[in-house]
């Protein structure tokens, strides 16, 4: 607030400005104006005073937007990130020539005048006025930062940047008038804080402590006097005096401040001129913002926490609220990204998938319990060129991921297995299983039952595939007619709530439709991010925690600091601890001598499941130990690709398993991700296999070599299990390259199709 005076009488800065105010707005011109004709502006001097006396006078300083700072769990940075380049830094913490410097060349009589310079204002007409035209302005330190908070909170709307920078009478009367109110209530040393810390100093510095780090690397308290006098001089016209772009013209400007410094008093004029025959001395840094370029390859980590912030209410009620506070910055994200795993991920995805290849991998990894973040990379680099892309493939389209996601074939498998368990079938439940069989119909959801209206039929992969099974070799061979049985006994609806408990969705954040196919065979997208989680449910025995990246944030305001509330991961049971410790020791079974084989880890306890999905589009490993749970996905983001014939990561493939590609991606991820850490143990369970104990999951994906063990014709043919919709119905079997070749999606899809090549776990 105003200092207040006795008697309520004005003070002599705001007696004479308003007279000037008054005269500006009678016909005069103000700090650069040229001066209209009295007529012109149709204002009597009685007018005028009331106009200026109705002029707001309390200048809104809206906090200076500063850089952010993304940190991983150890508090290393991965990324800043920032609308403006600007750390805000106390008055004792700016060089004294950089003080005097800018003092000299903006505004030399700065200590002795109020919020206008009168003498200045007068010199300025005067010659104005001689020259015929605006030749010299007088806008005061004082004008200028006043100018400088409407060009701030304008911020980079560029109507509203316009309307800040306009040279109107009205504008510049405003700017007049909040100066007085400025100058009384913050003092010299204040403004003069405020007007380094706010302005431009050019390539994308804002603030005196910006500058001094891009031009020369170094901090504001430290600069020299020739550096100071140089930063001086790019005030008045940053891209006419940028030193990196016309080092001659911003000399020619540095000597010009020298000079005036030294006219002034601020230094002599030997040291004047010693300062002048120094080169600019630059040691430029160039601006390194935005999560292109963060550390380790967690570049989409990095692009995630910014959606998560300007996503979750918990930093505001509308976007355009977070929106806000993100533009602030100011922030310190401390987040969740443990940088050993991050670079095992990222390794791991590069030894085994070039960026060049025709499909891409992503992986994420997460904390069981917690719902933690720990890792989350790609084989496609975060960026605009070739082979590099904007979408995060790990997370939901909402996040900046795919529109839909990625089917997940027989990875879906356990959640519907899980949810039988709950509805108390054993886990030694037989089902007749047969080779191929009509659905089930009808069968009912949670609301009006599911109708086969158009004669579906489901198949395994091939015809040496007929049960009667348990749950347990079932799901070590897929067997599509068992989990189709399965389904039929309990209902959808079951297996529906099961995915809500999980958190189990679309990638475009819908629910799972209540149908055969999504709920028994995995036909709709899903990320990694959703199925690590969901799984880590079943290395956490049954307690879901919904995944989390940030960890803490503190938000400095000027030089105050405040820390803000985040978002946690909620905790709750989705099932019970005797249920996910049968899943843990079904999956166990896949790594141990099923499909997963050459994804499981030889030195800690560790459990798993493989998909590949129609025409081999998809291949999947989600797998997990007592303490991480991590999800592969290699496909095409487009769906247009069918991994037959292919090369990945250089090595050719005939057809690609999700043991055989993200198995072994998943490995070698998890293991540098977990070393030297704990090794704890599941709780196993004794769940027999039942009389038929054949082919023991041995199949192509487990690594036979094409052509053996054929899908239609040996023994060992594997149930096809994510070539699911290949021989989902009648229109033939499914030709595959293997043990577990199936019809592809949508060959077999309806009866009479066709053959469909295909894959399966």
């Amino acid at each position: 607030m105003p200092k207040k005076r006795s008697g309520g009488g004005l003070s002599p800065t705001q007696q004479a400005a308003k007279f000037l105010g008054v005269s500006v707005l009678a016909g005069a011109v103000l700090a650069g104006i040229a001066l209209p004709a009295v007529g012109a502006l149709g204002l009597a001097a009685k007018g005028s005073v009331e106009g200026f006396d109705a002029l707001p006078a309390n200048l809104k300083t809206p906090p200076l937007s500063q850089r952010t700072a993304i940190l991983d769990a150890e508090g290393g940075t991965i990324a800043t990130v920032y609308s403006r380049d600007r750390t805000v830094v106390d008055l004792k913490d700016i060089s004294p020539y950089m003080q005097k410097a800018i003092v000299a060349i903006e505004d030399s009589r700065f200590y002795q005048h109020g919020a206008i310079d009168l003498k200045g204002v007068l010199r300025a007409l005067n010659k104005n006025a001689r020259s015929g035209e605006v030749s010299e302005g007088a806008s005061t330190l004082t004008q200028q930062y006043v100018k400088n908070v409407f060009v701030e909170e304008a911020g980079d709307d560029p109507t509203k940047v316009a309307q800040a920078t306009q040279q109107t009478i009205g504008r510049k009367i405003q700017e007049l008038k909040l100066a007085i109110q400025v100058e009384e209530e913050l003092g010299k040393k204040k403004i003069l804080e405020n007007y380094l810390n706010i302005t431009f100093f050019g390539q994308q510095a804002y603030g005196v402590e910006a500058a001094a780090q891009r031009y020369f690397s170094k901090s504001a308290k430290d600069l020299n006097v020739q550096e100071a006098a140089l930063l001086a001089g790019i005030v008045q016209s940053p891209s006419r005096y940028d030193p990196v772009n016309d080092e001659a013209e911003a000399t020619k400007r540095r000597n010009t401040v020298l000079t005036r410094m030294a006219q002034v008093g601020d230094i002599s004029q030997a040291e004047a001129d010693k300062a002048k025959e120094a080169p600019l001395g630059l040691k430029v840094s160039r601006p390194k913002n935005g999560c292109i370029t963060a550390t380790n390859d967690a570049s989409f980590f990095c692009d995630y926490v910014r959606e998560v912030f300007l996503s979750d209410k918990v930093f505001g009620k509308t976007r355009q609220d977070r929106a806000r506070i993100w533009n602030q910055g100011g922030l310190t994200i401390r987040t969740t990204l443990d940088p050993q795993a991050q670079e095992s991920v990222q390794q791991s995805l590069k030894d085994h998938v070039d960026k060049s290849d025709s499909v891409a991998a992503a992986s994420t990894l997460v904390e069981p319990g917690t719902g933690k973040i720990v890792a989350m990379g790609q084989s496609k680099p975060y960026g605009y060129g070739k082979n590099e892309t904007e979408y995060n493939y790990s997370v939901d389209a909402a996040y900046g991921g795919s529109n839909f996601g990625f089917p997940t074939g027989s990875t879906f498998k356990p959640f519907l297995a899980a949810a039988a368990l709950e509805q108390n079938v054993p886990p030694t439940k037989e089902y007749s299983s047969p080779y191929d069989m009509d659905y089930p119909s009808p069968i009912q959801t949670c609301d009006k039952p599911w109708i086969n209206d158009s004669s579906y039929r489901v198949e395994n992969e091939n015809e040496s595939e007929v049960g009667p099974y348990r749950l347990k070799e079932a799901m070590a061979k897929s067997v599509n007619t068992y989990f189709v049985q399965m389904l039929a006994d309990i209902g959808l609806c079951p297996v529906s709530e099961m995915a809500d408990k999980l958190d189990v969705h679309q990638g475009n954040g819908d629910k799972l439709p209540q149908n055969p196919s999504a709920l028994a065979l995995g036909s709709v997208g899903m990320s990694p991010l959703t199925m690590a989680s969901a799984y880590a449910t079943f290395a956490s025995r049954g307690m879901h925690c919904t995944p989390v990246a940030i960890e803490s944030i503190t938000q400095k305001i000027g030089n105050k600091q405040t820390s803000l509330e985040v978002p946690k991961s909620t905790c709750s049971r989705a099932m019970t601890e005797k249920t996910a410790d049968s899943v843990n020791t079904l999956l166990r079974g896949v790594v141990d001598s099923g499909t997963g084989r050459e994804a499981g880890l030889s030195d800690r306890d560790n459990a798993g499941k493989t998909g590949t999905t129609d025409e081999r589009k998809n291949a999947w490993f989600v797998g997990y130990t007592p303490n991480m749970s991590g999800a592969v996905w290699v496909g095409s983001a487009t769906q247009k690709v069918e991994m037959k014939n292919i090369t990945i990561g250089g090595v050719y493939h005939p057809l690609v398993f999700g043991g055989a590609v993200p198995g072994p991606i998943w490995k070698d991820a998890m293991t540098g991700a977990l070393s030297g850490k704990e090794s704890p143990s599941f709780n196993v369970i004794d769940i027999p296999d039942g009389e038929k104990d054949r082919d023991k999951g041995r199949d192509e994906d487990a690594g036979d070599p094409p052509g053996q063990d054929d899908g239609n014709n040996g023994d060992n043919g594997g149930n096809g299990d994510d070539g699911f919709i290949g021989g989902l119905v009648d229109g033939g079997t499914g030709n595959g390259g293997g043990d577990n070749g199936g019809g592809g999606f949508p060959g077999n899809l309806f009866r009479g199709a066709g053959n469909g090549p295909g894959g399966r776990d």
